[in-house]
């Protein structure tokens, strides 16, 4: 199983980035981040059909999450970002979902991370 993530990079307070994880299954799907000095934190998620999707608080309104099954890709727009969104982001995946999807250790496989930068 591969997550690949790409689409970081650094962009000032209030622009936007897009996130893309080529996966090479077909499962649950999520995004977490981690900033410095910080555990690593639930962004998003979005379910195999790609008709539900959930957010963390901190990112209601601002983020969107969706996938392309015929591309095997998950995708997070992130717009309105903050300096405090900074962080590297990390796509994920699990099969089992009887456990929490807030959670890291209900994912079963982990893309390498990309870096996002906001500047203020």
């Amino acid at each position: 199983v591969q997550l690949q993530a790409s689409g970081g990079g650094l962009v000032q307070a209030g622009g936007s980035l897009r996130l893309s994880c080529a996966a090479s299954i077909r499962t649950f799907m999520g995004w977490f981040r981690r900033a410095p000095g910080r555990e690593r934190e639930f962004v998003a998620a979005i379910n195999l059909a790609g008709d539900r999707a959930y957010y963390a608080d901190s990112v209601k309104g601002r983020f969107n999450i969706s996938r392309d099954n015929a591309r095997n890709t998950v995708s997070l727009q992130m717009n309105s970002l903050k300096p405090e969104d900074t962080a590297v982001y990390y796509c994920a995946a699990r099969y089992d979902l009887s456990g929490d999807y807030h959670y890291p250790r209900e994912y079963n496989y982990w893309g390498q991370g990309t870096l996002v930068t906001v500047s203020s």
